[in-house]
This record gives structure tokens, sequence and C-alpha cells, in this order.
């Protein structure tokens, strides 16, 4: 397209690329699909990045030196010092572990990977991407390694090819190929991969190296398109949602809309491009990759200081704050190197910008290795965090693979010698119920049986795993074997039927139900579990399911001890949990109301009072983490098994 210098309505799609993001971010449910601005940030690299590559490769004085030394001097500043300070307030506010974790990823970014480190973890939308601080480097990193790689394969086209702009394409469509073959076998690789987004970028390149047109472009055409291209962006941002399949075919509509609006805007003064050029939009288009840098740490650490997740007024005035720290950044650290007014030269910004990655790589892997300096907790906030671990034998007793089924089964309580007629059978929630158990099995003199797997439900389904139906298999042939009197079923039965709460479905029994047929689905699995347990002769006593607290809830729990603050009131409102059990509650309720040998324990009286299921009682927290007790709050349940343990309804 052969069209350079200053773009003002460049600069105002920065700010429609970043706003949407930001506001995404600090849960502004009418931008559900403004994650997508980091696509359009993807087209406008793309852009700019392959114009000065075309132009100074065709003129004959391309320099890779150059070239980086300009990159770093745009990126590696305002990064490090974002950087930095993130680790900074990560040592006043995270617990050990998230603190250690910042440290990992703080490696991973200096090296410009972390979204390979991202890639093995979870997913951009999953729960645990709130406590990561450093989670939207992510897209930088795939910037960084689009700006290595990118000249080496220009350089290579211009100077051998003459066709080249063919072979440019062709990289192209194979990106975004592999970008649509990963999207449902690995969503986190095309979410989070060089290869799988470079087709992004390469559409604002391809873009850059268009011929030029050789008669001007009727206002109408331009307008038309501009006009299409900020509808694409803009349905994108208001209608795609967590749930949408993306990047994928979804993908198209901002990129090929960003793009769009760059070529309208290279043929002349077109409403949109006059719209994006107006003062207001420049200004922000200008901070925003400072901007884009610090709103997110902003966001993590203003949720881990709030008591019940950030509000929309607060979320005004945290998003006001990101945004005088990007311009505190723009003004004192961008402005000052890209001016050439520090490091002037190109070798001291790059051996400066090596430096500065080389230290915080250190840094970031001294934290790492010091598993987050537990030592600099103290107090209520050392009590939280190590809440985080199960120290009564949890972890002993629940089997994470079928190659163990044969080997471990646990007996609790201390009269290992008496005959154990009962029998505690599930999934973790099982597990976590340790405590609350072998107190009474110890007071009785009554040993109790724990047989626990991860992720596995005690239900009778051909949908559940095979390592699952093995351990049931198992588990139920025990208790024939064993004459076992009574059997406690536990699980985190809501699982199973509505997947978890961020939208992910994989882990229930049919991932394609519909929710009336995953709800028919474990009842029926349930019913056939407790017909076949009632037949061995045994009483069944139905665990319902404790409540779920909201993601990254210790976390915030030790954020808040670290700033002083009381977490009184934190904790799931009563209704949202009697909404998401109702399905449940009335099951469990009409299977005890059917069959005098099926009985119902219910925790959620003793853990919600005045309306909040509390994540504290008394200033120890009750959970390990969103859902599994901690072993406080499962010994709190200990008088909720006594009818269990004492035998007053052997038959």
């Amino acid at each position: 397209m052969h069209t350079f210098g200053n773009r003002r309505d460049i600069d105002g799609l920065r700010a429609l690329a970043v706003i949407p993001v930001v506001l995404f971010h600090f849960g502004f449910s009418s931008f559900s699909g403004g994650f997508v601005g980091v696509d359009v940030f993807f087209v406008i690299s793309g852009f700019l990045i392959t114009s000065i590559l075309f132009r100074e490769i065709g003129a004959q004085r391309f320099s890779f030196v150059d070239f980086w030394a300009r990159r770093a001097r745009r990126i590696i500043p305002a990064l490090s010092v974002m950087m930095l300070a993130t680790l900074i307030l990560g040592w006043l506010l995270l617990t050990a572990k998230d603190l250690s974790e910042l440290g990992r990823t703080v490696r991973y970014q200096s090296l410009f990977i972390s979204n390979i480190l991202f890639m093995r973890e979870d997913g951009y939308f999953e729960p645990a991407s709130d406590l990561k601080p450093l989670l939207h480097t992510w897209s930088l990193a795939v910037e960084e390694q689009y700006y290595i790689f990118f000249p080496l394969l220009m350089v290579l086209l211009m100077r051998h090819l003459r066709h080249w702009r063919w072979m440019l394409l062709a990289v192209l469509l194979v990106s975004f190929g592999l970008n649509i073959a990963f999207i449902e076998r690995k969503p986190d690789v095309a979410f989070f991969s060089l290869p799988t987004r470079a087709w992004e970028l390469l559409c604002g390149a391809m873009l850059a190296v268009l011929p030029a047109p050789r008669h001007a472009v009727k206002p109408w055409l331009f307008q038309s398109v501009g006009v299409a291209g900020l509808a694409a962006v803009l349905i994108a941002i208001f209608s795609f949602d967590k749930t949408t399949t993306f990047p994928g075919w979804a993908a198209l509509l901002p990129v090929l809309g960003a793009t769009a609006l760059i070529w309208s805007g290279a043929q002349g003064p077109s409403w949109v491009a006059q719209a994006l050029s107006t003062r207001a939009m420049v200004w922000v288009g200008l901070l925003s990759y400072s901007f884009y840098l610090w709103h997110w740490p902003v966001f993590v650490y203003a949720n881990a200081i709030s008591v019940d997740g950030i509000q929309h007024a607060e979320a005004a005035g945290w998003i006001l704050l990101a945004l005088g720290l990007a311009w505190l950044s723009w003004r004192f650290v961008e402005l000052p190197f890209r001016d050439k007014r520090l490091l002037a030269g190109r070798r001291p910004v790059l051996v400066g910008g090596l430096l500065a990655m080389a230290v915080l790589a250190v840094t970031g892997s001294v934290v790492r290795s010091s598993d987050g300096f537990p030592q600099r907790l103290s107090g209520k906030a050392l009590e939280y965090a190590q809440a985080r671990d199960w120290r009564a034998g949890q972890m002993k007793c629940l089997l994470l693979n079928s190659d163990q089924i044969q080997d471990r089964a646990c007996l609790l309580g201390a009269n290992k010698d008496a005959t154990a007629t009962r029998l505690l059978w599930g999934d973790s929630h099982a597990a976590a119920l340790l405590p609350a158990i072998e107190g009474n099995a110890t007071r009785e003199g009554r040993p109790v049986w724990l047989y626990s797997m991860s992720g596995c439900p005690p239900v009778i389904s051909d949908d559940l795993r095979q390592r699952c139906r093995d351990f049931n298999e198992h588990t139920m042939e025990q208790i024939r074997r064993l004459q076992i009197k009574d059997v406690v079923l536990a699980s985190n039965w809501s699982l199973y039927v509505y997947g978890r709460e961020d939208g992910d479905r994989k882990i229930l029994l049919n991932a394609h139900d519909s929710t009336i047929e995953a709800e028919a689905r474990m009842a029926a699995a349930l019913k056939a579990r407790v017909k076949a347990i009632r037949e061995a002769g045994a009483q069944v006593w139905l665990f319902k399911e404790v409540p779920l607290q909201r993601k990254a809830a210790i976390s915030r729990l030790t954020s808040l001890a670290r700033i002083g603050r009381s977490a009184e009131g934190l904790g799931r409102p009563l209704q949202e949990h009697l909404a998401r059990q109702r399905f449940l509650g009335t099951l469990f309720d009409s299977m005890s109301a059917a069959d005098p040998g099926v009985h119902v324990i219910d925790p959620t009286p003793l853990m919600c009072a005045g309306g909040v299921c509390s994540l504290d009682f008394n200033g120890h927290t009750q959970y390990k983490d969103e859902d599994h007790l901690s072993d406080a709050g499962s010994a709190r349940l200990s008088p909720l098994f006594a009818p269990v343990l004492l035998g007053t309804t052997d038959n």
C-alpha cells in the first residue's frame, strides 16, 4: 500500500483496541468481547512493522541491529518498569504460592516466552487467570517473537524471490489453517502460540506491501469499507463473550475489520478515520501501550484487596488509576527512550535492554526458587496462606489414577483393629471430609474406610472416564466384601451437571448435554448407584455439596490480611448457592423420602448465616480453595457425621 508517516487514525484505532480490553477485564458485561482488542493490536503491529521493513529492505538500507534496537527502545523500558512494580506489589500482597508463580512468569517474559508458559497452564478465561498479574504479557510475547523472526523472513523473501508477496500470503494461510486445526483439539495452543496467531499480524503485513493503486479509490468505496470495518470490530466487541470459540473462524471478524479500517484511512479522509483522529482518541492511542501494560496488574491487585470483587463504581476509579500510571509511564519512560534522550545509541539501548531483562529473569528465578518467600508472611496472612495445604492426610488418601486403586485405601480413626463397617466414597470433596470423619471415628472407636479419586463422582455411568469406572467398580466390590453397613457419598455434584462456573463443560458426564439432559443423566446415574448400594445391604448417606466460593478466595483473604482489612462478609451469597443446588437438593430429598434407608446430610445451615456462605469463620478459613474444605472447615462439620458413626441407623 506504500503509505508511511504518521497516521492519526491508527493512533485512534489503538484507542479503539485498548479501551474494550480494559473494560472487558474490569467486568463491564456490555464489552463481553472486548478481548478482541488484542487482535486489533496485532493487525496494527503487523502493518506498521512491515511498512518499515518493506521501505528499508527495498531501499537496501535495512539493518537487523537497527531494527531490533528500535524495538527494544519501544518495548523494554516500559515493560521492565511495569514488571518490577508488579513484583514489588506482589511481595506486599500475594501468598507465597502466587508470588512464586509471579516470579516464574517474570522469568519467562524476560525471555519473551510467557505465552508458552500460559499455554501450558490454565486458559485465558480460567478462574486462576485472575491471580496472574502478568497474564496479559502473552500478547507482548507473541509480538516480540514475531519481531525476531519476521524480519528474517522478509529479507529472505524480498531479496531472493520475485513473487515474494504470494509466499507471504501462503504463510498467512498456513498460520490461519493451524489456528483452525488447533482450536478444537488444543484451544490453548491456538490462543497463545505465535504460529496460530501470526496470520493476524500478517493481515496487517499484507496490507503494508500491497502495490499502490493505479487510480485514486472512489470515495464511496473507502467510506463503505471504513464503515464496514468499524462495524465488524464493534460487533465482535459487543457480541462475543467467554464462550465464543476463539480465535478460530470468529477472529476473522475483528481482524478483517481492523484491516479494513487501516486500508480505508489510507485512501482518504473517511468519516471513520476522522472519528478515530479526534484529539481524545489519539491521546488514548498514544498511551495505549502503557495503558495495556498497567491495567491488568491494577485489576489483579485491586481484585485481591476487595472483599466482594470490584464493583463498577470502584472499577472506574481503578481504571483511572491505570490510565494515570500509563501517562506517567509514557511521559517519563517511553518518551525519553523513544526520543533518544536516554541510551541514544543502538548499542547502549540493546545492551541496556538485555541487561534489564537479565536482571528481571534472575530476580524472577530467585523468587520462584524461594517458593515466594513464605517467611515474609505473618499472623493471619500466614494462617490463611497455609490453609491452602491439606495437613491431615487427605492427599495420602486421594487417588489420582487407576494404577493406585489396588495399592491404597485409607482407614480413618484411632482404633484400627475394630471392624470397619462405614465407608466414605467420592471424589476430592470426599477426601476433604477426612478431618470431619476421623474425629468421630476416633471418638467412637469405630474406624471408617475412605475411598476417593480425583474427578470421579460415585455414580454409575458409561460417560465416566475409564479410571473412574474402574475405581467405582473396585469400591463397590469392597462394600460387598467388607459387608459395609453405611456408605456416605460425597462429591462436587454440580460440577458434573453444570460444569465450571466459567463455562467450562469438559468435566460433565456428557459434555454435549443440555442442562436438562445433564440433570436427567445425573439423576439416573446417582439413583443407579444408590440402588446398587442398598441391594448390597448398606444404608446410604448423601452429603450435599458445600457452598462453592468465588475464584481467588484464599488469595483474597491473604491479601486483605496483608493490608489489615477485615474479611467480614467475604463469601458466596446464600441465594447463589441455593440456585446452583436447586435441582440436586430436590433430587437428594426425593430419594430420601422414597427410601428410609437413604439419608441426607446438608452442610448449608452450618456454613451459611445472614445470607452469606462465609469463607472465614471465627478468624479461620473454612476453605483451601474455591470449593474444597480446609482442615479447619472440615473439622467444623464433624457433628454432621455423628449419626453415621453412632450406629443409630444400623439395619
